[in-house]
């Protein structure tokens, strides 16, 4: 078998998939990487595949025209999203208009993308996913509708949103709108399996999942939390850690300033505003085109100004991608030799690991000495 690009760089955005006229492009997974094979036996040696890989032929990115805090004026949209709230609204405003949106759900035990038509299609969309993706056959739903000269919204992180605009023709991105996300690094679905299997279940078997609540970074299956509230489990610890990604985000070439998208969304992290905006979630706004002004201008949204150099201090991958911390690899080594998750990240970041424990037998204590009172 032979990659499309060298495996520790690919992204796994799957457009060399989309463009091979004979399947014989697979995306794959491992626990640190995320890559494109091709079956040597199927190839026709076309090339489509390399020529529209982001890694060999990389996209213009451009300088921040605007730039924003703010939340979603909608109190609800704001308490389900992440930070502000800000992606739901723009979502919604948009299919008000008269387009769609595909952007990142869990559905069927897979990180996959849907289009949504109606507005309340959007709240499929809610939550961070601190998992890869895999856009799949998005690229040639949007191409359809965009055929059809129906304005698309593609929401995303930037490496997708880089492989949506070497996809779609020069002549159709007129109502190509694209908005991508600050993104840190993703892990492979690999390892949330090898977490959740600890605790007798799989992707496979649960219909819900979150990851975070606003500042509270935890995973819940189906609603049930996998270990108590506001402590963090070894899925998030080793995501904050930055332990978890895959060989490709440590190498992230839209981890700066310059943006690939139309606009780009993110948390307000060091935000100057009061604690109780922080409280309920400040989003960060980054306009990079016309589209992206026109985007915040249609939505339902309080503006804030921000100070665009705090913002990025506080936004490291406004600068630069996530260093890859050493570590990385003694918890891959632990998980290669069989061992379970949470003791291959323990064996990584015991200090860290020890703490959460401290918390969550303090809670138990406590539980126990108001039991008795």
């Amino acid at each position: 078998m032979k990659h499309v690009c060298e495996k520790e760089q690919c992204t796994g955005c799957g457009v060399c998939s989309a463009v091979c006229p004979r399947d014989a492009v697979t995306i794959k997974q491992d626990f640190m990487s995320c890559y494109a094979l091709i079956d040597e036996t199927k190839c026709i040696r076309c090339h489509l595949c390399e020529q529209n890989c982001q890694v060999k032929h990389p996209l213009e990115t451009r300088c921040p025209q605007k730039w924003y805090q703010g939340w979603a004026e909608n109190n609800m949209r704001r308490e389900n999203g992440s930070s502000g709230g800000v992606a739901g609204s723009i979502s919604a405003a948009f299919i008000r208009k008269g387009g769609v949106v595909a952007s990142c759900t869990f559905s069927h035990g897979e990180f996959c993308f849907s289009m949504a038509e109606k507005e309340e299609d959007v709240s499929r969309f809610s939550g961070s996913k601190y998992v890869k993706s895999t856009p799949g056959y998005i690229y040639k739903m949007v191409l359809s509708y965009l055929e059809k000269r129906v304005p698309v919204l593609f929401l995303a992180l930037p490496c997708q949103v880089a492989a949506m605009k070497q996809f779609i023709p020069q002549k159709l991105q007129g109502k190509l709108y694209t908005a991508d996300l600050i993104c840190h690094g993703t892990p492979s679905t690999f390892l949330l399996n090898a977490f959740l299997k600890q605790y007798g279940t799989t992707l496979s078997k649960i219909d819900h999942i979150t990851f975070r609540k606003k500042n509270y970074y935890q995973v819940q299956t189906d609603s049930a939390r996998i270990v108590r509230d506001r402590i963090i489990d070894r899925y998030m610890l080793a995501f904050l850690m930055g332990l978890s990604f895959t060989d490709n985000c440590y190498r992230c070439p839209y981890a700066k300033t310059e943006r690939v998208s139309d606009l780009t969304l993110g948390d307000s992290w060091g935000s100057d505003l009061a604690y109780e905006e922080r409280r309920q979630g400040i989003s960060l706004m980054l306009c990079q085109t016309d589209k992206g002004d026109e985007l915040l201008n249609d939505s339902d949204l309080h503006l804030e100004s921000v100070d665009l150099q705090k913002a990025i201090q506080h936004n490291h991958q406004l600068k630069k991608p996530s260093l890859e911390p050493f570590e990385r690899k003694r918890m891959f080594a632990a998980l290669s030799k069989g061992l379970k998750f949470n003791t291959s990240v323990m064996l990584s970041i015991p200090v860290k690991c020890i703490r959460q424990d401290i918390k969550s037998l303090l809670q138990d204590m406590k539980e126990v000495f108001w039991r008795k009172r």
